[in-house]
């Protein structure tokens, strides 16, 4: 066994569904350094969303819309109609519901709920089912990133009034996507089909580190007291996207710096 080769991406085609964003960029990036063909599906451009995103990091963009079914198939098909398969999905994407007082347990209606859940849970869950009938003639690896706040509860005293308080429909789509990983791991295991996640624990963007008193505390909730940095979810997501990980299906990689371990 040549080692060095499982790593190797060459010949797979990979779709990353929020690419253009701080993680999924890494993810991209990881993947093409690797070999692989990458193409990222976002509903905006990364000129749109003021991202740095080098358009070349990527073989080709697909603009998806992840909370509509037909934008998902439409995606899926073009990948497969321009490469001739697909061998791995990341859904790396995610949508919230509810913000400064709507992000309360007390104040959350119905509709802001369900629109968070789905952000995180249902567009997983599209995704998987649209992109099985492509899988299944030559197998593949379908990697959805979970949360730390899908393992365990926010330390809302920390947040108080600060724009990045976590609502209640977060952590429990993301802990729904823990659950629906292990589920889809069995039910296509006789696809060949990999089904695995990974749990990010604190990687804020750095343009999005402007408050030195709540970094200090959140950063603190961790091990070894620091923010992770986006490329530190490249090895893992490489891992599984490769056949380095050929024997791991239904498993949660947690990424946190140690935070949900103590």
């Amino acid at each position: 066994m040549d080692y060095r080769k499982l790593f190797d991406m060459t010949g797979k085609v990979c779709v990353v569904t929020g690419g253009t964003g701080y993680l999924g960029s890494a993810n991209v990036k990881a993947m093409k350094d690797f070999g692989a063909t990458v193409v990222v599906a976002s509903r905006r451009r990364p000129e749109d969303r003021g991202e740095n995103m080098n358009p070349l990091e990527c073989d080709a963009f697909i603009l998806c819309d992840v909370s509509s079914v037909e934008s998902v198939k439409e995606c899926f098909q073009s990948v497969y109609e321009t490469y001739g398969r697909i061998d791995v999905l990341v859904n790396a994407v995610a949508y919230g519901g509810g913000y400064g007082k709507e992000s309360q347990l007390e104040h959350m209606n119905d509709e802001m709920f369900f629109k968070g859940v789905d952000g995180t849970l249902g567009t997983t869950f599209r995704c998987i089912r649209e992109v099985v009938p492509y899988m299944k003639e030559h197998g593949g690896s379908i990697i959805n990133y979970c949360s730390m706040y899908g393992l365990v509860a926010p330390d809302l005293r920390i947040y108080g009034d600060n724009p990045q308080k976590q609502p209640p429909n977060y952590g429990a789509g993301k802990a729904g996507i823990a659950q629906l990983t292990r589920y889809a791991a069995g039910a296509l295991a006789e696809y060949n089909i990999r089904v695995n996640c990974v749990t990010p624990g604190p990687f804020p963007k750095p343009t999005r580190q402007n408050d030195p008193a709540f970094n200090k505390q959140l950063a603190n909730k961790t091990m070894l007291g620091r923010f992770g940095k986006n490329y530190e979810m490249g090895g893992p997501v490489l891992l599984l996207a490769s056949d380095a990980s050929s024997f791991m299906t239904g498993t949660n990689i947690v990424v946190d710096g140690g935070w949900t371990a103590w």
